[in-house]
Protein backbone atom coordinates (compact mmCIF):
# COMPACT_ATOMS: atom_id res chain seq x y z
CA UNK A 1 0.00 0.00 0.00
CA UNK A 2 1.48 3.36 -1.25
CA UNK A 3 1.89 5.86 1.18
CA UNK A 4 1.54 9.47 0.85
CA UNK A 5 4.27 12.36 1.12
CA UNK A 6 2.39 13.45 4.65
CA UNK A 7 2.42 9.97 6.07
CA UNK A 8 5.81 9.91 5.60
CA UNK A 9 6.97 13.11 6.87
CA UNK A 10 4.84 12.43 9.83
CA UNK A 11 6.20 9.08 10.59
CA UNK A 12 9.84 10.94 10.49
CA UNK A 13 8.91 13.59 12.68
CA UNK A 14 7.20 11.27 15.58
CA UNK A 15 11.24 9.64 15.25
CA UNK A 16 12.92 12.50 16.47
CA UNK A 17 10.52 13.93 18.93
CA UNK A 18 10.19 10.12 20.63
CA UNK A 19 13.29 7.81 19.93
CA UNK A 20 15.93 10.58 20.94
CA UNK A 21 14.21 11.77 24.27
CA UNK A 22 13.08 8.53 25.12
CA UNK A 23 16.50 6.67 24.91
CA UNK A 24 17.69 9.22 27.41
CA UNK A 25 15.23 9.25 29.93
CA UNK A 26 15.94 5.34 29.59
CA UNK A 27 19.64 6.20 30.18
CA UNK A 28 18.61 8.14 33.15
CA UNK A 29 16.10 6.08 34.68
CA UNK A 30 18.43 2.67 34.03
CA UNK A 31 22.02 3.41 33.70
CA UNK A 32 25.06 1.41 32.72
CA UNK A 33 27.40 0.02 34.97
CA UNK A 34 30.14 2.21 35.22
CA UNK A 35 32.60 -0.68 34.88
CA UNK A 36 31.35 -2.10 31.52
CA UNK A 37 33.56 -4.23 29.53
CA UNK A 38 34.19 -2.23 25.95
CA UNK A 39 35.76 -5.41 23.90
CA UNK A 40 32.89 -7.55 25.00
CA UNK A 41 30.25 -5.54 24.15
CA UNK A 42 31.89 -4.70 20.99
CA UNK A 43 32.10 -8.46 20.34
CA UNK A 44 28.58 -8.70 20.69
CA UNK A 45 27.29 -5.79 18.97
CA UNK A 46 28.99 -7.21 16.35
CA UNK A 47 27.62 -10.62 16.97
CA UNK A 48 24.13 -8.95 16.71
CA UNK A 49 25.00 -7.26 13.18
CA UNK A 50 25.81 -10.41 12.04
CA UNK A 51 22.69 -12.42 13.63
CA UNK A 52 20.85 -9.88 11.84
CA UNK A 53 22.69 -10.23 8.36
CA UNK A 54 21.52 -14.18 8.61
CA UNK A 55 17.84 -14.97 8.84
CA UNK A 56 16.40 -18.20 9.10
CA UNK A 57 13.92 -19.04 6.78
CA UNK A 58 11.38 -21.54 7.58
CA UNK A 59 8.52 -22.18 4.78
CA UNK A 60 10.17 -19.04 2.62
CA UNK A 61 9.48 -16.50 5.74
CA UNK A 62 12.64 -14.62 7.24
CA UNK A 63 13.03 -14.77 11.03
CA UNK A 64 15.56 -12.25 12.86
CA UNK A 65 16.99 -14.53 15.61
CA UNK A 66 18.39 -11.13 17.21
CA UNK A 67 16.57 -11.75 20.55
CA UNK A 68 19.56 -14.21 21.88
CA UNK A 69 22.16 -11.69 21.47
CA UNK A 70 19.52 -9.15 22.91
CA UNK A 71 19.53 -11.29 25.98
CA UNK A 72 22.77 -11.94 26.74
CA UNK A 73 23.43 -7.96 26.44
CA UNK A 74 20.28 -7.63 28.63
CA UNK A 75 21.86 -9.35 31.07
CA UNK A 76 25.48 -8.51 31.41
CA UNK A 77 24.79 -4.35 30.22
CA UNK A 78 21.45 -3.70 31.11
CA UNK A 79 18.57 -2.11 29.78
CA UNK A 80 19.94 1.29 28.24
CA UNK A 81 22.60 -0.85 26.46
CA UNK A 82 20.57 -3.60 24.97
CA UNK A 83 18.05 -0.55 23.51
CA UNK A 84 21.64 1.03 22.01
CA UNK A 85 22.52 -2.62 20.03
CA UNK A 86 19.24 -3.26 18.91
CA UNK A 87 18.67 -0.09 17.08
CA UNK A 88 22.25 -0.73 15.78
CA UNK A 89 21.09 -4.56 14.74
CA UNK A 90 18.72 -2.42 12.77
CA UNK A 91 20.52 -1.06 10.16
CA UNK A 92 21.47 -4.80 8.34
CA UNK A 93 17.54 -6.19 8.87
CA UNK A 94 16.62 -2.30 6.97
CA UNK A 95 19.43 -3.34 4.44
CA UNK A 96 17.80 -7.12 3.44
CA UNK A 97 14.61 -5.45 3.19
CA UNK A 98 15.65 -3.56 -0.11
CA UNK A 99 13.16 -0.53 0.48
CA UNK A 100 12.40 1.83 -2.43
CA UNK A 101 11.87 5.82 -2.10
CA UNK A 102 8.41 4.85 -1.33
CA UNK A 103 9.17 2.74 1.93
CA UNK A 104 12.20 4.95 3.16
CA UNK A 105 9.45 5.72 6.28
CA UNK A 106 9.77 2.11 7.55
CA UNK A 107 13.45 2.71 8.97
CA UNK A 108 11.89 5.13 11.68
CA UNK A 109 8.89 3.39 12.05
CA UNK A 110 10.95 -0.23 12.71
CA UNK A 111 13.26 1.57 15.07
CA UNK A 112 10.06 2.83 17.19
CA UNK A 113 8.93 -0.77 17.51
CA UNK A 114 12.06 -1.94 18.01
CA UNK A 115 12.56 0.67 20.82
CA UNK A 116 9.02 -0.17 22.56
CA UNK A 117 9.90 -3.86 22.68
CA UNK A 118 13.10 -3.42 24.13
CA UNK A 119 11.77 -0.85 26.50
CA UNK A 120 8.73 -3.36 27.44
CA UNK A 121 10.68 -6.53 27.92
CA UNK A 122 13.24 -4.84 30.39
CA UNK A 123 11.06 -2.36 32.02
CA UNK A 124 8.97 -5.92 32.90
CA UNK A 125 11.75 -7.78 34.11
CA UNK A 126 13.23 -5.61 36.04
CA UNK A 127 9.94 -4.07 37.95
CA UNK A 128 9.33 -7.92 38.64
CA UNK A 129 12.28 -8.56 40.76
CA UNK A 130 14.80 -9.25 38.00
CA UNK A 131 18.69 -8.30 38.10
CA UNK A 132 20.77 -8.36 35.69
CA UNK A 133 24.29 -9.09 36.00
CA UNK A 134 23.67 -12.16 37.88
CA UNK A 135 24.25 -15.88 37.85
CA UNK A 136 21.44 -16.94 39.94
CA UNK A 137 19.51 -19.37 37.87
CA UNK A 138 16.24 -17.93 39.12
CA UNK A 139 17.44 -14.26 37.29
CA UNK A 140 18.66 -15.95 34.80
CA UNK A 141 16.12 -18.68 33.60
CA UNK A 142 13.09 -17.87 35.01
CA UNK A 143 13.85 -13.93 34.41
CA UNK A 144 14.89 -14.78 31.45
CA UNK A 145 12.18 -16.57 30.15
CA UNK A 146 9.67 -14.06 31.33
CA UNK A 147 12.12 -11.62 28.87
CA UNK A 148 11.86 -13.81 26.25
CA UNK A 149 7.82 -13.93 26.21
CA UNK A 150 7.17 -10.74 27.21
CA UNK A 151 9.63 -9.69 24.26
CA UNK A 152 7.98 -12.16 21.97
CA UNK A 153 4.58 -10.78 22.79
CA UNK A 154 4.99 -7.25 22.74
CA UNK A 155 6.82 -7.77 18.60
CA UNK A 156 3.83 -10.25 18.00
CA UNK A 157 1.30 -6.97 19.17
CA UNK A 158 2.92 -4.72 17.49
CA UNK A 159 3.37 -6.33 13.99
CA UNK A 160 -0.09 -6.87 14.29
CA UNK A 161 -1.02 -2.95 14.96
CA UNK A 162 1.45 -1.86 12.50
CA UNK A 163 -0.32 -3.91 9.99
CA UNK A 164 -3.58 -3.15 10.79
CA UNK A 165 -2.23 1.16 10.84
CA UNK A 166 -0.21 0.57 7.45
CA UNK A 167 -3.42 -1.12 5.65
CA UNK A 168 -1.32 -4.55 5.66
CA UNK A 169 -4.42 -6.55 7.69
CA UNK A 170 -3.56 -9.84 8.41
CA UNK A 171 -5.01 -12.62 10.79
CA UNK A 172 -3.93 -11.84 14.70
CA UNK A 173 -2.35 -15.33 15.04
CA UNK A 174 -0.61 -17.56 11.88
CA UNK A 175 1.46 -20.32 11.32
CA UNK A 176 4.13 -17.97 11.02
CA UNK A 177 3.27 -16.18 14.70
CA UNK A 178 3.55 -19.78 16.25
CA UNK A 179 7.25 -20.32 14.55
CA UNK A 180 8.31 -16.91 16.79
CA UNK A 181 7.11 -18.44 19.72
CA UNK A 182 8.88 -21.85 19.07
CA UNK A 183 12.37 -20.21 17.87
CA UNK A 184 11.78 -18.05 21.18
CA UNK A 185 12.32 -21.53 22.98
CA UNK A 186 15.36 -21.77 20.98
CA UNK A 187 17.25 -18.64 21.65
CA UNK A 188 16.31 -18.50 25.15
CA UNK A 189 18.88 -21.16 26.13
CA UNK A 190 21.75 -19.43 23.82
CA UNK A 191 21.39 -16.37 25.48
CA UNK A 192 21.73 -17.26 28.41
CA UNK A 193 24.90 -19.65 27.47
CA UNK A 194 26.15 -16.73 25.53
CA UNK A 195 25.58 -14.41 28.84
CA UNK A 196 26.75 -17.12 31.24
CA UNK A 197 29.61 -18.05 29.39
CA UNK A 198 31.08 -14.56 28.85
CA UNK A 199 31.07 -14.11 32.31
CA UNK A 200 33.99 -17.05 32.79
CA UNK A 201 35.93 -16.72 29.50
CA UNK A 202 34.96 -13.37 28.02
CA UNK A 203 34.73 -12.64 24.84
CA UNK A 204 35.59 -15.88 23.22
CA UNK A 205 32.35 -16.69 24.02
CA UNK A 206 31.39 -15.00 21.26
CA UNK A 207 33.30 -17.38 19.16
CA UNK A 208 32.41 -20.33 21.21
CA UNK A 209 28.80 -19.99 20.52
CA UNK A 210 28.66 -17.51 17.73
CA UNK A 211 30.40 -20.19 15.28
CA UNK A 212 28.03 -22.94 15.75
CA UNK A 213 24.76 -20.24 16.24
CA UNK A 214 25.49 -18.83 12.64
CA UNK A 215 26.28 -22.22 10.70
CA UNK A 216 23.26 -23.68 12.02
CA UNK A 217 21.44 -20.13 11.10
CA UNK A 218 22.77 -21.26 7.44
CA UNK A 219 21.49 -24.58 7.26
CA UNK A 220 18.63 -23.52 8.28
CA UNK A 221 18.46 -21.13 5.20
CA UNK A 222 19.41 -23.63 2.68
CA UNK A 223 17.00 -26.15 3.98
CA UNK A 224 14.51 -23.25 3.67
CA UNK A 225 15.19 -22.18 0.37
CA UNK A 226 15.43 -25.82 -0.61
CA UNK A 227 11.76 -26.36 0.54
CA UNK A 228 10.83 -22.96 -1.39
CA UNK A 229 12.65 -24.40 -4.65
CA UNK A 230 11.25 -27.55 -4.15
CA UNK A 231 7.72 -25.88 -3.99
CA UNK A 232 7.93 -23.55 -6.92
CA UNK A 233 9.26 -26.33 -9.01
CA UNK A 234 6.48 -28.25 -8.45
CA UNK A 235 4.58 -25.30 -8.79
CA UNK A 236 5.91 -24.39 -12.17
CA UNK A 237 5.10 -27.72 -13.27
CA UNK A 238 1.92 -27.77 -12.73
CA UNK A 239 2.16 -24.81 -14.55
CA UNK A 240 3.29 -25.92 -17.41
CA UNK A 241 0.61 -28.74 -17.58
CA UNK A 242 -1.98 -25.69 -17.52
CA UNK A 243 -0.50 -24.07 -20.31
CA UNK A 244 -0.28 -27.34 -22.23
CA UNK A 245 -3.88 -28.24 -21.97
CA UNK A 246 -4.66 -24.54 -23.77
CA UNK A 247 -5.70 -25.39 -27.54
CA UNK A 248 -5.22 -21.71 -28.42
CA UNK A 249 -2.25 -19.11 -28.60
CA UNK A 250 -3.72 -16.18 -27.20
CA UNK A 251 -5.51 -18.40 -24.19
CA UNK A 252 -1.95 -19.32 -23.55
CA UNK A 253 -0.34 -16.04 -23.41
CA UNK A 254 -3.05 -14.78 -21.26
CA UNK A 255 -2.85 -18.13 -18.64
CA UNK A 256 1.21 -16.59 -18.82
CA UNK A 257 0.79 -13.33 -18.27
CA UNK A 258 -1.41 -14.29 -15.69
CA UNK A 259 0.38 -16.88 -13.41
CA UNK A 260 4.18 -15.38 -14.12
CA UNK A 261 3.73 -12.05 -11.93
CA UNK A 262 1.80 -14.19 -8.96
CA UNK A 263 4.67 -16.60 -9.38
CA UNK A 264 7.59 -13.58 -8.40
CA UNK A 265 5.71 -10.78 -7.40
CA UNK A 266 7.07 -8.58 -10.04
CA UNK A 267 5.69 -5.14 -10.69
CA UNK A 268 6.47 -5.00 -14.46
CA UNK A 269 6.09 -7.86 -17.10
CA UNK A 270 6.20 -7.06 -20.54
CA UNK A 271 5.83 -9.73 -23.57
CA UNK A 272 7.76 -8.37 -26.77
CA UNK A 273 6.73 -10.04 -30.03
CA UNK A 274 9.93 -10.25 -32.73
CA UNK A 275 8.60 -10.90 -36.43
CA UNK A 276 9.99 -13.76 -37.59
CA UNK A 277 10.80 -12.00 -41.04
CA UNK A 278 11.70 -8.24 -40.31
CA UNK A 279 12.77 -8.67 -37.12
CA UNK A 280 10.71 -5.84 -35.79
CA UNK A 281 9.97 -5.71 -32.47
CA UNK A 282 6.64 -4.74 -30.33
CA UNK A 283 5.21 -5.18 -27.16
CA UNK A 284 2.65 -7.50 -27.32
CA UNK A 285 1.48 -7.30 -23.72
CA UNK A 286 2.11 -5.56 -20.71
CA UNK A 287 1.48 -5.69 -17.15
CA UNK A 288 2.43 -2.64 -14.38
CA UNK A 289 1.49 -2.39 -10.87
CA UNK A 290 -1.15 -5.74 -10.82
CA UNK A 291 -2.56 -4.60 -13.68
CA UNK A 292 -2.64 -4.92 -17.45
CA UNK A 293 -2.27 -2.00 -19.29
CA UNK A 294 -1.73 -1.04 -23.31
CA UNK A 295 2.02 0.22 -24.15
CA UNK A 296 2.86 1.72 -27.47
CA UNK A 297 6.88 1.69 -27.74
CA UNK A 298 8.68 1.82 -31.03
CA UNK A 299 11.01 -0.67 -32.35
CA UNK A 300 13.15 2.23 -32.81
CA UNK A 301 12.81 2.05 -28.57
CA UNK A 302 13.03 -1.45 -28.21
CA UNK A 303 16.20 -2.47 -30.18
CA UNK A 304 18.27 -0.23 -28.09
CA UNK A 305 19.29 0.06 -24.22
CA UNK A 306 18.29 -2.96 -22.09
CA UNK A 307 17.27 -5.94 -25.16
CA UNK A 308 20.25 -4.73 -27.34
CA UNK A 309 22.65 -7.12 -25.68
CA UNK A 310 19.94 -9.95 -25.71
CA UNK A 311 19.16 -8.96 -29.09
CA UNK A 312 22.58 -9.70 -30.48
CA UNK A 313 23.36 -13.18 -28.32
CA UNK A 314 20.03 -14.07 -27.59
CA UNK A 315 20.81 -14.52 -23.43
CA UNK A 316 19.49 -13.92 -20.25
CA UNK A 317 19.97 -10.75 -18.65
CA UNK A 318 19.65 -9.72 -15.07
CA UNK A 319 20.30 -6.49 -13.44
CA UNK A 320 20.12 -5.99 -10.17
CA UNK A 321 20.12 -2.71 -9.35
CA UNK A 322 19.52 0.67 -11.35
CA UNK A 323 22.55 2.02 -11.79
CA UNK A 324 23.56 -0.67 -13.66
CA UNK A 325 21.24 -0.40 -16.72
CA UNK A 326 20.28 3.50 -16.02
CA UNK A 327 22.47 4.78 -18.86
CA UNK A 328 21.07 2.87 -21.02
CA UNK A 329 17.24 3.83 -23.40
CA UNK A 330 14.23 2.21 -21.25
CA UNK A 331 11.69 4.81 -20.97
CA UNK A 332 8.77 2.50 -20.91
CA UNK A 333 9.28 0.62 -17.69
CA UNK A 334 8.08 1.69 -14.91
CA UNK A 335 10.26 4.72 -13.33
CA UNK A 336 11.22 3.33 -9.83
CA UNK A 337 12.50 0.17 -11.41
CA UNK A 338 15.52 -1.04 -9.70
CA UNK A 339 16.04 -4.77 -10.84
CA UNK A 340 15.23 -6.20 -14.42
CA UNK A 341 15.47 -9.84 -15.84
CA UNK A 342 15.71 -10.01 -19.57
CA UNK A 343 14.46 -13.86 -21.01
CA UNK A 344 14.29 -14.63 -24.00
CA UNK A 345 11.99 -16.81 -25.95
CA UNK A 346 13.05 -19.13 -28.58
CA UNK A 347 11.59 -22.02 -30.66
CA UNK A 348 13.83 -24.22 -33.02
CA UNK A 349 16.82 -22.60 -31.58
CA UNK A 350 15.40 -18.88 -33.14
CA UNK A 351 14.19 -16.52 -30.91
CA UNK A 352 10.85 -15.30 -31.26
CA UNK A 353 10.00 -13.09 -28.40
CA UNK A 354 11.99 -11.32 -25.19
CA UNK A 355 10.40 -11.31 -21.91
CA UNK A 356 10.80 -8.38 -19.62
CA UNK A 357 10.01 -8.68 -16.07
CA UNK A 358 10.70 -6.13 -13.12
CA UNK A 359 11.21 -4.98 -9.72
CA UNK A 360 11.28 -1.53 -7.59
CA UNK A 361 13.33 -3.82 -5.15
CA UNK A 362 16.68 -4.27 -5.47
CA UNK A 363 18.80 -7.64 -6.20
CA UNK A 364 15.39 -8.94 -6.67
CA UNK A 365 15.99 -11.79 -8.66
CA UNK A 366 17.42 -14.69 -7.12
CA UNK A 367 19.39 -17.32 -9.05
CA UNK A 368 17.31 -20.27 -8.74
CA UNK A 369 13.63 -17.78 -9.60
CA UNK A 370 15.79 -17.25 -12.83
CA UNK A 371 16.17 -20.54 -13.52
CA UNK A 372 12.65 -21.66 -12.58
CA UNK A 373 11.54 -19.04 -14.94
CA UNK A 374 13.87 -19.94 -17.73
CA UNK A 375 11.85 -23.45 -17.25
CA UNK A 376 8.30 -22.02 -17.39
CA UNK A 377 9.77 -20.10 -20.39
CA UNK A 378 10.44 -23.32 -21.76
CA UNK A 379 6.88 -24.57 -21.50
CA UNK A 380 5.32 -21.57 -22.77
CA UNK A 381 7.02 -21.52 -25.77
CA UNK A 382 6.24 -24.99 -26.16
CA UNK A 383 2.13 -24.85 -25.56
CA UNK A 384 2.23 -22.19 -27.71
CA UNK A 385 3.75 -24.25 -30.27
CA UNK A 386 1.69 -26.53 -30.26
CA UNK A 387 -1.97 -24.20 -29.50
CA UNK A 388 -0.68 -22.97 -33.17
CA UNK A 389 -1.02 -25.73 -34.69
CA UNK A 390 -3.85 -26.60 -33.07
CA UNK A 391 -4.80 -23.85 -34.46
CA UNK A 392 -4.01 -23.90 -37.94
CA UNK A 393 -5.63 -27.47 -38.17
CA UNK A 394 -8.87 -26.34 -36.75
CA UNK A 395 -8.99 -23.75 -38.75
CA UNK A 396 -8.04 -25.92 -41.73
CA UNK A 397 -10.88 -28.09 -41.27
CA UNK A 398 -13.54 -25.31 -40.87
CA UNK A 399 -12.77 -23.59 -43.90
CA UNK A 400 -12.49 -23.08 -47.20
CA UNK A 401 -8.38 -23.49 -48.29
CA UNK A 402 -9.90 -21.23 -51.37
CA UNK A 403 -11.18 -17.90 -49.75
CA UNK A 404 -10.59 -18.14 -46.18
CA UNK A 405 -14.50 -18.21 -45.16
CA UNK A 406 -15.85 -21.17 -43.28
CA UNK A 407 -16.78 -24.58 -45.08
CA UNK A 408 -20.08 -26.49 -45.71
CA UNK A 409 -19.28 -28.47 -42.81
CA UNK A 410 -18.63 -26.00 -40.69
CA UNK A 411 -21.70 -24.21 -41.80
CA UNK A 412 -23.88 -27.09 -40.98
CA UNK A 413 -23.27 -27.66 -37.39
CA UNK A 414 -23.45 -23.91 -36.72
CA UNK A 415 -26.85 -23.77 -38.90
CA UNK A 416 -28.14 -26.19 -35.86
CA UNK A 417 -26.76 -24.99 -33.08
CA UNK A 418 -27.82 -21.47 -33.63
CA UNK A 419 -31.83 -22.84 -34.61
CA UNK A 420 -31.48 -24.54 -31.20
CA UNK A 421 -31.61 -20.87 -30.02
CA UNK A 422 -33.64 -19.80 -31.48
CA UNK A 423 -36.00 -22.31 -30.66
CA UNK A 424 -35.12 -21.60 -26.67
CA UNK A 425 -35.89 -17.92 -27.22
CA UNK A 426 -31.66 -16.94 -26.71
CA UNK A 427 -32.58 -14.84 -30.12
CA UNK A 428 -35.60 -13.32 -31.82
CA UNK A 429 -35.22 -13.97 -35.04
CA UNK A 430 -33.25 -16.17 -37.92
CA UNK A 431 -32.19 -15.40 -41.59
CA UNK A 432 -30.16 -17.50 -44.05
CA UNK A 433 -29.11 -15.64 -47.10
CA UNK A 434 -27.68 -18.70 -50.25
CA UNK A 435 -26.09 -16.51 -52.88
CA UNK A 436 -25.13 -18.11 -56.16
CA UNK A 437 -22.51 -16.61 -58.79
CA UNK A 438 -24.51 -15.85 -62.38
CA UNK A 439 -22.64 -17.75 -65.25
CA UNK A 440 -19.96 -19.06 -63.38
CA UNK A 441 -19.19 -21.67 -66.01
CA UNK A 442 -18.73 -19.85 -68.75
CA UNK A 443 -16.21 -17.63 -66.70
CA UNK A 444 -13.95 -20.86 -66.68
CA UNK A 445 -14.49 -21.82 -69.72
CA UNK A 446 -13.84 -18.70 -71.30
CA UNK A 447 -10.77 -17.53 -68.94
CA UNK A 448 -9.32 -20.71 -67.05
CA UNK A 449 -10.10 -21.88 -63.67
CA UNK A 450 -7.35 -19.63 -62.16
CA UNK A 451 -9.90 -16.53 -63.29
CA UNK A 452 -12.87 -18.16 -61.75
CA UNK A 453 -11.05 -18.50 -58.54
CA UNK A 454 -9.87 -14.75 -58.34
CA UNK A 455 -13.86 -14.37 -59.01
CA UNK A 456 -14.39 -16.45 -56.07
CA UNK A 457 -11.77 -14.78 -53.65
CA UNK A 458 -13.06 -11.50 -55.23
CA UNK A 459 -16.45 -12.70 -54.36
CA UNK A 460 -15.61 -13.91 -50.54
CA UNK A 461 -13.49 -10.26 -49.72
CA UNK A 462 -16.97 -8.58 -50.18
CA UNK A 463 -18.94 -10.71 -48.44
CA UNK A 464 -16.76 -10.11 -45.52
CA UNK A 465 -16.42 -6.66 -45.84
CA UNK A 466 -20.14 -5.93 -46.28
CA UNK A 467 -21.49 -8.90 -43.70
CA UNK A 468 -18.97 -8.27 -41.06
CA UNK A 469 -19.90 -9.19 -37.61
CA UNK A 470 -23.45 -9.46 -38.62
CA UNK A 471 -23.73 -13.08 -39.15
CA UNK A 472 -21.53 -16.10 -40.51
CA UNK A 473 -20.49 -16.65 -43.99
CA UNK A 474 -19.35 -19.86 -45.55
CA UNK A 475 -18.32 -21.07 -49.20
CA UNK A 476 -21.22 -23.66 -49.19
CA UNK A 477 -20.08 -25.71 -52.91
CA UNK A 478 -18.52 -24.32 -56.33
CA UNK A 479 -19.80 -21.09 -56.57
CA UNK A 480 -22.52 -20.51 -53.95
CA UNK A 481 -22.33 -18.43 -50.54
CA UNK A 482 -24.51 -18.99 -47.54
CA UNK A 483 -24.76 -16.38 -44.98
CA UNK A 484 -26.32 -16.89 -41.28
CA UNK A 485 -28.19 -13.99 -39.82
CA UNK A 486 -29.15 -14.34 -36.05
CA UNK A 487 -31.32 -11.42 -34.79
CA UNK A 488 -32.18 -10.43 -38.38
CA UNK A 489 -36.43 -10.69 -40.01
CA UNK A 490 -36.76 -11.89 -43.48
CA UNK A 491 -37.43 -8.25 -44.09
CA UNK A 492 -34.21 -7.50 -43.05
CA UNK A 493 -32.00 -9.71 -44.30
CA UNK A 494 -34.07 -8.78 -47.78
CA UNK A 495 -32.84 -5.51 -47.62
CA UNK A 496 -29.12 -6.85 -46.84
CA UNK A 497 -29.38 -9.18 -49.55
CA UNK A 498 -30.22 -6.90 -51.99
CA UNK A 499 -27.40 -4.67 -51.11
CA UNK A 500 -24.96 -7.24 -51.38
CA UNK A 501 -26.43 -8.39 -55.70
CA UNK A 502 -25.76 -4.11 -55.86
CA UNK A 503 -22.34 -4.43 -54.89
CA UNK A 504 -21.25 -7.30 -56.59
CA UNK A 505 -22.81 -5.76 -59.69
CA UNK A 506 -21.18 -2.95 -59.39
CA UNK A 507 -17.51 -4.41 -58.18
CA UNK A 508 -15.09 -4.96 -61.04
CA UNK A 509 -13.08 -7.94 -60.91
CA UNK A 510 -9.52 -8.42 -62.42
CA UNK A 511 -8.14 -11.21 -63.82
CA UNK A 512 -5.51 -13.23 -65.13
CA UNK A 513 -6.94 -14.87 -68.23
CA UNK A 514 -4.77 -18.53 -69.06
CA UNK A 515 -6.79 -18.88 -71.93
CA UNK A 516 -6.18 -15.65 -74.16
CA UNK A 517 -2.97 -15.47 -75.37
CA UNK A 518 -1.25 -11.91 -75.19
CA UNK A 519 -3.66 -10.63 -72.41
CA UNK A 520 -2.03 -10.59 -69.04
CA UNK A 521 -4.81 -8.12 -67.50
CA UNK A 522 -8.42 -8.07 -67.82
CA UNK A 523 -11.29 -6.48 -65.75
CA UNK A 524 -14.74 -7.63 -65.65
CA UNK A 525 -18.27 -7.69 -64.09
CA UNK A 526 -20.46 -10.18 -62.47
CA UNK A 527 -23.52 -10.71 -60.81
CA UNK A 528 -25.48 -12.92 -58.14
CA UNK A 529 -28.79 -14.71 -57.63
CA UNK A 530 -30.17 -14.68 -54.44
CA UNK A 531 -32.58 -16.46 -52.30
CA UNK A 532 -33.81 -15.90 -48.48
CA UNK A 533 -35.18 -17.48 -46.00
CA UNK A 534 -36.64 -17.07 -42.56
CA UNK A 535 -37.09 -19.02 -39.34
CA UNK A 536 -39.59 -19.79 -37.78
CA UNK A 537 -41.61 -17.96 -40.58
CA UNK A 538 -40.75 -20.57 -43.12
CA UNK A 539 -39.28 -23.50 -40.59
CA UNK A 540 -38.00 -24.46 -37.92
CA UNK A 541 -35.71 -27.07 -39.79
CA UNK A 542 -32.23 -26.19 -40.00
CA UNK A 543 -31.93 -28.09 -43.36
CA UNK A 544 -35.69 -27.20 -44.15
CA UNK A 545 -34.00 -23.24 -43.75
CA UNK A 546 -31.17 -23.95 -46.45
CA UNK A 547 -33.68 -26.08 -48.96
CA UNK A 548 -35.68 -22.89 -48.99
CA UNK A 549 -33.10 -20.33 -49.87
CA UNK A 550 -32.03 -22.51 -52.26
CA UNK A 551 -35.24 -22.89 -53.79
CA UNK A 552 -35.91 -19.08 -53.81
CA UNK A 553 -32.71 -18.61 -55.17
CA UNK A 554 -33.38 -21.29 -58.38
CA UNK A 555 -36.75 -20.63 -58.90
CA UNK A 556 -37.37 -16.93 -57.82
CA UNK A 557 -34.34 -15.47 -58.94
CA UNK A 558 -32.24 -17.65 -61.59
CA UNK A 559 -35.63 -18.71 -63.53
CA UNK A 560 -36.93 -15.21 -63.71
CA UNK A 561 -33.53 -13.68 -65.49
CA UNK A 562 -30.81 -13.98 -62.86
CA UNK A 563 -29.18 -10.96 -60.61
CA UNK A 564 -32.38 -10.65 -58.52
CA UNK A 565 -33.27 -11.19 -54.99
CA UNK A 566 -36.45 -13.60 -54.13
CA UNK A 567 -37.85 -14.52 -50.57
CA UNK A 568 -39.20 -18.31 -49.90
Amino acid sequence: MKKTIGFQVLIFISWIALVPISIYAIYVQFPPAFNIDWSLLIGLTILGLVTASCPANINGVPYFLIQWVGLAVFLRFGLFIEIIVSQIAIIPLIYRLKLTRQDIYRIPWNSMMFLMVSFISGFVFLKLGGTIHSIDPIHMVGYGLLYILVNNGVNHTLIKLSGFLLGNRTPFFTMEDAWDYLIGCYVLPMGISLYFLCEYVGIIAIILLGIPFYISTKLLQLYGISNKLNKELSEAAHFGHQLADRLSSEETLDLFMEQVPKMVSIDGFYMIDRRKQTGILSILKAYENGQTIMKNVTHKELSKGILEETLYTEEKIKFKRRVEWESKSSDYLLPDTQSILVLPLSRNHEMEGILILTSKKKNFFKDYQVKILELVCSYFTVSLEKARYVEKAKHTSERCGLTGLYNYRYFDEHLTITMEQLKRRMISNLSLVMLDIDYFKKINDNYGHQSGNDILCGIADILRREIGELGTIARYGGEEFVILLPGYSKAAALHIAEHLRKTIEQQPFEITPDLMKNVTHLVVHVTASIGVSAALEDTDDAPALLRNADQAMYIGAKKKGRNRVAGY
